[in-house]
């Protein structure tokens, strides 16, 4: 490969002349709507070329060229990496074109090609009344989803997304097509399940099994934040405690004007055993709003459906296995009434989703993803706006690592590769835990010169 060269006019018109789709180049139209960051912290960084693929011949015409021409390459589905890691400053492989999902409804597997969205892929499950664990906003996509483990509501009941995927096609970077699966190339097939997106090649299909879903039921409760202790000291336990048809997400949220305590939850099951799961928090703290309801499973999915508003943000996630306690509440709860303020509606906040259950059946070297003996996933985070000034990140950053201080004696460690941390120093042991390593060997096999790089690559 030759590295570190800048492809000329010649190079980008003998791209766009060998693929099917199209090549945008920076100002033309519909160029930042495959190249914008879904972060807007990075913005800064726009690539020399965006290939929108119409087939996936265009994806190894893409990566051939890439190779040739030493510039680097990386793939794009529904672009939402926290870090900003679906763009970079050479050529983009936009795969929103392949979007077809496919389900046999005799054998409950579905297939759904590398760009799809959830929103396609909860379409195609629903007539045939079958699901597996799937993102909560509708433009997530399916290959980042996967590739970094991809955790749901439902999770607890049928494990991670990767625990669903028997088998993927991916081109790698000797632009060959390689369809691996537990016999066929059986080490590339377990790196894809959780070794991140954007690693070992571009993957342009995904199969899985469902499972059957019927009716569910959700929750929505909200307290003052004076309630906040007296919600975590008993819903952590219930959280724990809970069958795998329930998960619930447990929430602080400010936006520099007091806290709200919230839980959102899922339960497959009727709202009556929901109702009796939730009795011992709704008898320790009075809610400001309780709506706990009956639902078909996809009204469920679309009442627990969030988007990220626009603007800047930074996470930080770990993973506990026990509840914190009273102190470590109000630790947090100190750390919230300090947040720095900012623009964006989603201000700064502290979650813990439910954990456990099948996600923890699996061993944490059965898959790349290692993560298997928590029962809380931990997720921090703050959010600027372009007007808060420049001197907003630092500010943020600091604050958000100053929470993540607060409670780091409480975690067990760890970090989830999909809300990536792009400040995170340590991310080879949080991210893989001891599966970094055999990811690596896998990297080096079958990505040698490293054509798919980026910040936080495995190998690097």
């Amino acid at each position: 490969m030759a590295a570190g060269k800048t492809p000329t006019e010649a190079d980008w018109e003998r791209l766009a002349k060998a693929v099917a789709g199209r090549v945008l180049r920076p100002g033309e139209a519909g160029f930042r709507s495959s190249s914008a960051p879904f972060n807007t912290r990075h913005t800064a960084v726009v690539p020399g070329g965006v290939v929108q693929v119409a087939e996936v011949a265009d994806v190894r015409r893409a990566v051939e060229w890439a190779r040739e021409t030493g510039v680097p390459v990386v793939p794009r589905g529904g672009g939402h990496s926290y870090a900003g890691f679906s763009v970079n400053p050479g050529l983009v492989v936009d795969l929103r074109a392949l979007d077809t999902v496919t389900v046999d409804g005799a054998t409950g597997l579905v297939t759904a090609a590398g760009g799809a969205s959830m929103s396609a892929v909860y379409a195609a499950l629903e007539p045939e009344h079958v699901v597996f664990a799937l993102g909560n906003g509708a433009s997530v996509g399916i290959g980042g989803l996967t590739l970094g483990g991809g955790s749901s509501a439902t999770s607890r009941k049928f494990g991670l997304t990767a625990d669903a995927l028997l088998a993927t096609t991916l081109v790698t970077a000797d632009g060959e097509l390689v369809t691996c699966d537990a016999g066929s190339d059986p080490e590339l097939f377990w790196a894809c399940r959780g070794g991140g997106g954007g690693n070992f090649g571009i993957n342009v299909s995904f199969t899985f099994r469902t499972f059957p879903v019927g009716a569910a039921s959700t929750c929505l409760l909200l307290w003052d934040g004076a309630d906040a202790e007296a919600v975590f000291g008993t819903l952590q336990e219930v959280m724990r405690r809970a069958p795998q048809e329930c998960s619930i997400r447990l929430g602080l949220a400010t936006t520099g004007d007091g806290v709200v305590v919230s839980a959102v939850g899922m339960h497959l099951g009727p709202a009556d055993e929901l109702r009796e799961l939730l009795a011992p928090v709704l008898a320790a703290a009075g809610p400001l709003r309780a709506d706990i309801a009956d639902r078909t499973f996809w009204e469920a999915k679309d009442y627990l459906a969030h988007e990220t508003s626009e603007g800047a943000f930074a996470a930080r996630t770990a993973f506990a296995v026990d509840p914190l306690p009273p102190e470590a509440v109000a630790a947090v709860l100190a750390r919230l009434a300090r947040w720095p303020g900012g623009s964006n509606p989603d201000g700064g906040g502290f979650a813990l989703f439910g954990w456990g259950g099948a996600v923890n059946d699996v061993p944490p070297d059965a898959t790349a993803f290692p993560h298997r003996g928590a029962n809380y996933l931990v997720s921090m985070d703050t959010s600027w706006g372009e007007q808060d000034g420049p001197e907003a990140v630092a500010t943020h950053l600091r604050w958000l690592a100053e929470l993540d201080e607060t409670v780091a004696p409480y975690m067990t460690g760890g970090a989830y590769v999909n809300f990536t941390d792009p400040d995170r120093p340590d991310w080879r042991t949080a991210y893989y835990g001891a599966n970094y390593a055999r990811l690596v060997d896998v990297k080096r096999r079958v990505d040698p010169d490293r054509l798919f790089d980026f910040p936080q690559a495995v190998g690097r």
